[in-house]
C-alpha cells in the first residue's frame, strides 16, 4: 500500500481554474500565461486576440493627506502615497494633476571625506537598495 492518498489529487478540472473574467475584446475566458518576464493574464484565444494585462495591478495607496500643504501645480492638498517603488508625496487630484515629489532624507554624517578632505560623507542608496556612504562633492 502506498503512503500517498491519490484521492486527494483527483480534483475536478474546474476546481483548479481561476475565473479571471472574460476578455473585453473577444469575450473568451482570460487565463494565466507565462513569459520570460513573468506571469500575466491573457486571452485564451491568443493568436486571434492579443489582449493581456498584468497579474498584479501596481496601484498606489493613499496613506495620509497632508493638511495645509498645497500642490504647486493645482493648489489642492498633497498626500503621502505608497507605490511600487516605495513612498512618495503626490497630489490628491492624481488623474488631472501629475505632481509627485520624493521623500528625501539626506543625512550628513559630519565626517570629512578621507579623499578630498573638503566634502562630507552622505548616506546614499544604490540601485539595489543597499545603503552606502559617499562624498557630497562627488564627482569632483
Amino acid at each position: 500500500m502506498s503512503k500517498i492518498d491519490h484521492s486527494l489529487f483527483s480534483a475536478d478540472a474546474h476546481a483548479l481554474e481561476h475565473n479571471f473574467g472574460q476578455c473585453p475584446q473577444c469575450n473568451k475566458p482570460l487565463e494565466i500565461k507565462h513569459s520570460k518576464s513573468g506571469p500575466f493574464i491573457g486571452c485564451s484565444g491568443y493568436p486571434q486576440c492579443e489582449f493581456s494585462k498584468p497579474l498584479h495591478d501596481n496601484q498606489t495607496a493613499l496613506l495620509k493627506t497632508l493638511e495645509g500643504v498645497q500642490c504647486p501645480e493645482c493648489s489642492s492638498d498633497l498626500a503621502i502615497k505608497k507605490g511600487r517603488f516605495g513612498m512618495f508625496i503626490g497630489c490628491t487630484h492624481f488623474p488631472s494633476c501629475h505632481y509627485i515629489s520624493a521623500i528625501k532624507q539626506k543625512e550628513d554624517t559630519q565626517v570629512a571625506c578621507p579623499k578630498c578632505e573638503k566634502g562630507q560623507l552622505t548616506a546614499r542608496t544604490n540601485k539595489y537598495g543597499k545603503q552606502f556612504f559617499a562624498c557630497n562633492h562627488y564627482p569632483q
